[in-house]
């Protein structure tokens, strides 16, 4: 498919035909269940595969069991040191702004309210912290990382949510596309790179232009693991930057799914902030970063530390001069941030170690019916004009 910086009709009805296919295949034979059970011995690169394995999913396995053959590997390890730099403000992009933002999306919030327990809000979190971590980690693609495997899950975990939709006639193809289509998956690499460094500029972190574009193209590396035509995905961040107004423009808006995951959201760290009386600071960090008009389409109630918020890159900007000026405050600060990543993910996962199973159905209470130097700081492309 020919690459494109802006959203397109094609793009909604191609779904993932490598990992659609082998999902198809064991449900047809009956064998997920024990694709289930033995893949959660599977949790490293290059460990021998279990006996039993059903042949379809050995040879997916190895297949996909490479990062693409393009990767720059010196880009990976810039965005692997700036990971390290900036993890405790990535990990909160992605909690109070990436996440937020795929609620906007209607269907998309459909979707995953499809996908959700509700008993355990946090899990879709702590995959997703479990998941970045992974990643970033230095042995990420070498035999025993955990990323490859995990990235394998996930992208048979989109498929058999594709596939119970369309079976269980649950979702309106014609109107909706194909569910976690490409235009959605390039989306959702969209909401996780570029709008990150979005909101680590809303902060006002520091990042070099170089950075920034490492970070982005990192998560290319990831989407293409995931499944992503990657021939389809925008290749610079002025590229991006166009694709996703436009995506958000032509799909965004309020819907009682997106009001309910976000207040979901906003429950389960209400919980991991010690107290009660830091709460607020929650919803206020998540319209900060959002906007007033997105935030009220989430029913994101606004608080009194709406103000206070606002002063919170100029803490930061201590931090960061403190950073810069001291070789053991930089270290310090460092362990911090991973210590304070760690907690986060510790809190998510309750302890646990997150398995990406293939559903086996989908709960039908979840109410899915057919519808429709600081000289050189990087600053975002500017927003596409509608």
């Amino acid at each position: 498919m020919p690459r494109t910086d802006t959203p397109t009709d094609d793009l909604r009805l191609s779904g993932d035909e490598l990992a659609d296919s082998v999902v198809a295949t064991l449900f047809e034979r009956g064998e997920v269940g024990t694709f289930n059970t033995l893949m959660r011995f599977v949790t490293t690169a290059g460990q021998d595969l279990p006996e039993g394995l059903p042949d379809v999913a050995r040879e997916y396995l190895r297949e996909t069991s490479a990062p693409p053959s393009w990767v720059d590997w010196n880009e990976m390890e810039k965005a692997r040191l700036f990971f390290i730099d900036n993890n405790v403000h990535i990990s909160t992009a992605l909690s109070f702004a990436s996440m937020p933002a795929c609620y906007l999306v209607p269907h998309v919030a459909k979707l995953l309210s499809a996908t959700h327990g509700l008993s355990y809000p946090s899990r879709r979190m702590a995959e997703t912290g479990q998941f970045t971590v992974h990643l970033m980690q230095p042995d990420a693609f070498e035999a025993g990382g955990r990323f490859l495997p995990a990235a394998q899950k996930v992208r048979l975990l989109h498929a058999a949510i594709r596939h119970h939709l369309i079976r269980e006639d649950r979702w309106d193809t014609a109107a909706l596309g194909v569910p976690i289509c490409q235009e959605d998956m390039i989306g959702g690499q969209m909401f996780f790179s570029i709008l990150v460094l979005d909101s680590l500029h809303r902060l006002g972190i520091h990042m070099t232009t170089d950075g920034a574009e490492s970070y982005y193209y990192a998560w290319r590396v990831v989407g293409a693991i995931l499944g992503v035509d990657q021939d389809a995905v925008p290749r610079t961040l002025a590229e991006a930057r166009r694709f996703l107004d436009l995506y958000m423009l032509r799909h965004m808006g309020p819907s009682d799914e997106g009001a309910h995951l976000t207040r979901q959201l906003i429950d389960l760290y209400e919980e991991v902030v010690p107290g009660t009386f830091f709460d607020p600071i929650v919803s206020a960090l998540i319209r900060h970063l959002v906007g007033d008009t997105c935030a009220d389409w989430l029913r994101v109630p606004r608080t009194a530390w709406d103000t206070v918020v606002k002063a919170v890159p100029r803490l930061l900007g201590v931090l960061e001069t403190i950073e810069d000026r001291s070789p053991l405050g930089a270290w310090a600060l460092d362990r911090l941030g991973h210590l304070t990543t760690v907690l986060e993910l510790s809190s998510l996962t309750r302890g646990r170690v997150m398995h990406y199973a293939i559903p086996e159905e989908l709960k039908k209470d979840y109410g899915v019916t057919n519808t429709v130097p600081r000289a050189k700081r990087w600053t975002p492309p500017p927003a596409t004009v509608s």
